[in-house]
């Protein structure tokens, strides 16, 4: 049986040693800027984005150090939209798994300027021979990722979240924000690995479905999380969607409805990874691990 929870430290810990060679800290006058972009980039987190461009990798026999440039690249991304999200004109919130966020940290000037530095950092590390060879992988990835992340995706999704706060969204409209806002970013991490390895495009479509169905599972198990999850244990205050008067998919369906969507969906996705056998273990494992987290 595979042992995702092992998997996934192991992989945490791979991609931490990439991000800190990548983000170096200097002795220069701008030093709090790169002090800001590493306490709120290597400060933990299961790395689940990482963990899906690696395995995805796997699949083609992608070299390794590719796979953990590409994985750290996108987790830069995912790191710069957590500042964001935290800051007092967004989600307002003091905490990140379980420390003071960013701004808080630092300040909101020093915040903005860290998730820029990490968004942009994120293209440069794509660009660079050392990812792979062949430039038009290059510019495939930074052309995915860069729209997975801008307006039709991340940020989009970012822009409907805070829309949400003023007006009722009916679950079509839900359903497309979190598609933007997380499933995007879910759909490269997943994709990536078929365009490192060049991949056939019945191999790619199957890969995106599979994210697809994953990341809707896994933002209702965030909302769920929300509603019914200890804060302590969670890592950031709860409650906040309800207490904002947000329509999620917990607040349209109800908490048993909502978990049993979420699982519909993670079974879904599995069955899209049926074309590459054994060798997507450890996606499956991380689709059911994907409902059933407490944090």
């Amino acid at each position: 049986m595979f042992e995702i929870k092992a998997a996934l430290a192991e992989n945490a810990r791979d991609v931490d040693a990439v991000l800190d060679s990548l983000l170096p800290l200097h002795d220069d006058p701008e030093s709090r800027l790169m002090e800001a972009v590493r306490y709120s980039t290597l400060a933990g987190g299961k790395r689940i984005r990482p963990f899906l461009v690696i395995s995805s990798a796997k699949l083609f026999d992608v070299s390794e150090p590719s796979a953990r440039r590409v994985a750290a690249a996108i987790e830069m991304v995912h790191c710069y939209s957590l500042i964001h999200d935290d800051l007092p004109a967004m989600d307002n919130d003091d905490l990140r798994r379980g420390l003071p966020t960013c701004h808080v940290k630092f300040d909101e000037a020093t915040a903005i300027l860290a998730g820029d530095a990490l968004l942009t950092r994120a293209f440069e590390v794509l660009a660079d021979p050392a990812t792979h060879p062949d430039p038009r992988v290059r510019s495939d990835l930074v052309a995915e990722l860069a729209h997975a992340a801008g307006p039709e995706g991340m940020v989009g999704g970012q822009m409907l979240d805070l829309l949400a706060e003023h007006q009722r969204l009916e679950m079509a409209e839900v359903t497309r924000l979190q598609r933007m806002k997380t499933g995007a970013l879910i759909a490269i991490s997943c994709e990536s690995g078929a365009i490192l390895g060049k991949a056939a495009d019945a191999a790619r479509q199957a890969l995106h479905a599979y994210a697809h169905d994953l990341g809707l599972a896994f933002q209702i198990a965030d909302d769920l999380l929300d509603v019914e999850g200890d804060e302590a244990e969670v890592g950031k205050k709860t409650g906040k969607d309800q207490g904002a008067g947000k329509a999620t998919f917990v607040s349209l369906l109800g908490p048993e409805r909502a978990r049993a969507q979420s699982d519909m969906l993670a079974s879904q996705a599995v069955e899209h990874l049926e074309i590459f056998s054994k060798n997507a273990e450890p996606l499956r494992a991380l689709a059911e691990f994907v409902v059933n987290r407490r944090n």
